[in-house]
Order: C-alpha cells, then structure tokens, then sequence
C-alpha cells in the first residue's frame, strides 16, 4: 500500500464541481469522484453541515480526507474519495450557493472571507493499493464522523460498472428495490443496506462470501442478474406468504428461499391458517419465528414461553424432587421445567402441564 500526504485547497477541489444524483459528484477539475454512483447519499445534518463551514471560516483543522487512486472510464488516473464525502460536498455545496450559514451566504461575505475559504489547505491522503489492502485500510479510517457501513466499504473497494448499476436499484431512496419488497427488508436503502442483504443471499445461493461475489461481478455491464434474483426471491415469498405482516419484516427470506424455493409440498392456505394459530398462541413469544418453524419445523424459532420459578417450585414440591422418569431425587437446580404434554402436541404452558425432570432425562426427551 502506498500512501502519500497532500494539502489541497478548497478552491482547488471546488473547480469545475457537479452535483447529479443520478450521475453523482464531481470535483478538482474532473479528476475527483467525490460521490462515486455506487456511494450513499448525502447524509449529513444541517447542523453537522454547519459546523464543517464554521471550522473552515475559524482557520481550525478538519479531520484527514482519504482520496484513493483510481483509473477512469477513458483510462486516465483519478481519484475517488474513500472517506470525508460528506464535509467535502457541504464545502462545495455552501461555496455553490445551496445554503447559508448563520444568515451567510458564500456569496454575501467580504471578499477576504471568501478568499479564506477557498484557500484553506484540506489534508487528503492519497491511497494506492491492491483490493485486500485499500479494504483493510478503509477498515482502519473509518473510525470517526459519520461513519460508514460496511457495505459502504465494499463499494469502496469493488468499484466499478457492476456497483454502480446495482445502486439503481438498491441503493436510492424510493429505489426500485425498497417499491417492490420495503415491507420485507430492514435498514436503510442510502446506507446501502438494501443492497448488502440482496448480495448476501445472491453470494449464498453461490456458496461465496460478500467480497467475494462483488469481486467476480465487479466489472459486469451490469447488475440485473442479481435484480432478478432477488425479485425470484419476493415473487416467492409473497406467493407462499401472501398476507404482509409485520413481523415479516427483516427476515432472511433468500435465505430461505435458497433452502426452500424448489418445495412443492408447501401449500399457501395451509401455511396462512397455521400462521393465524401460531400468531394467537400466547406461549409462542418470537412472532417473526414462525415462518422459519413452518418451513423448517424447528420449535426453537418460536421461542416457547418457559415455565416461570414459581409454577417449577410447585411441580417440584408435587413430584417430592424426584424425576418422574429415572425416580432419582435432585435438587431443584439440577431439575428442569418441562411440559408433560408437549406444546407441539397441543400442551400449554400452564402449572398442570408442568413437570420437573432431572437433566439426563430432559435431554434424551427433547431428543425423541
């Protein structure tokens, strides 16, 4: 990794500035990437924006800005910025016109303030490196400020004509990716959450990881593979799952869709009238479990309400601290609250259907 100090002038990375939210940020006479298309939005608060100008206008140091080298689309050299996006477009922004600070416009100050603003020297690192490294290093930066995620990171790294069409439909708001399935992801589409979860069940389909999907696809013409992928997966899930509910929401459904979307035996009507029981059942305590259960059968998605102390004393007390299965006598902390009909059998989680079994016992039960 090679890494080299400059000071650049706000004046300097000001020239020839664009702004497109489609196109994304420009800078330092064309050369800068300032908001690279596969980047988030613009993030920053009014009052962090702010006191980025205040900084400057008092001559204090703003934190290191870490550019990274890159080649263009016509093979010339440039830079994308990897860290300091986000002070870097208030800067322009507030030079551009877009907005005041404390009543001030750029364009109403004494020519003297003016000149100090576009003189200011930012500190910009200038990184080169293999992939590996300009993650890991990427990793170490982001340490301060608005931080970035580790999507965000990736993109970074695994730039190119891939990400930036990925971002299209992941990556913006109202994008086409949070239209079609908002009630079943979690997160935020501009932090490029949407985005992760998307890759992550597409690099597990392919038995890959994150990184090493993006890699393969990184110079793809495009990202509509993984577009219709993830629409294989909703198209699925709302055909088994066809009632939206709440607790859908932020669950690995290609993930399941990986492990399940071939089963013919899974039968919609079915499903719906055991989610409407499962959902009135007092002693299934994690909703959102049930349909991992129903795909899987496993009962430890639901998180079945245990016995509490005072009905296991009770059964305890009753069985005279002897398990009902070996007859051996145990203290009560050697024993564990069961339920004498099972709750998969239609058993509840009430003090009469409560029993106290030594450990040995409890465990060759649960695995009948």
């Amino acid at each position: 990794m090679i890494i080299e100090e400059q000071k650049i002038t706000v004046e300097a990375v000001y020239e020839g500035y664009f702004n497109d939210a489609e196109e994304g940020v420009v800078g330092y006479n064309g050369l800068l990437d300032i908001r690279p298309k596969y980047q988030r939005e613009f993030v920053y608060k009014d009052a962090q924006r702010d006191e980025v100008i205040r900084t400057v206008m008092k001559g204090l140091p703003l934190n290191v800005i870490y550019w990274c080298k890159v080649k263009k689309d016509d093979g010339t050299d440039g830079f994308e910025v990897l860290d300091g996006q986000q002070r870097t477009i208030s800067l322009c922004e507030y030079i551009d016109g877009s907005f005041s600070v404390d009543d001030k416009y750029f364009y109403n100050l004494p020519a003297d303030q003016k000149r100090h603003i576009l003189d200011y020297p930012l500190f910009v690192y200038v990184c080169d490196g293999t992939d590996s490294e300009k993650l890991d290093w990427f990793r170490i930066i982001n340490i301060a400020g608005e931080q970035l995620t580790d999507q965000e990171l990736r993109n970074a790294v695994y730039a190119g004509s891939w990400t930036s069409d990925a971002k299209r439909y992941f990556s913006k708001t109202g994008c086409a990716a949070d239209t079609l399935a908002g009630n079943y992801l979690k997160g935020s589409s501009i932090r490029q959450e949407f985005l992760e979860t998307a890759i992550s069940w597409a690099a597990d389909a392919a038995d890959d990881t994150i990184e090493g999907y993006m890699a393969k696809h990184q110079n793809d013409p495009s990202a509509v593979q993984l577009w219709n992928y993830f629409r294989s997966v909703i198209d699925w899930v709302q055909a088994i799952f066809p009632k939206t509910r709440k607790e859908m929401k932020g669950l690995p459904w290609g993930l399941f869709f990986n492990q399940h979307g071939k089963r013919t035996d899974l039968d919609p009507k079915q499903l719906e009238l055991e989610i409407q029981r499962l959902m009135g059942d007092e002693d299934v305590t994690k909703k959102s479990g049930i349909y991992e259960y129903l795909l899987t059968g496993e009962e430890k998605k639901l998180s079945i309400r245990a016995f509490d102390r005072r009905d296991a004393l009770a059964a305890y007390e009753k069985q005279k601290h002897k398990c009902p299965i070996c007859g051996e006598e145990f203290a009560f902390e050697e024993m564990h609250a069961d339920h004498i009909k099972p709750w998969s059998k239609g058993g509840k989680t009430t003090p009469e259907n409560c029993q106290m079994l030594c450990r040995d016992c409890n465990l060759k039960k649960g695995a009948q």
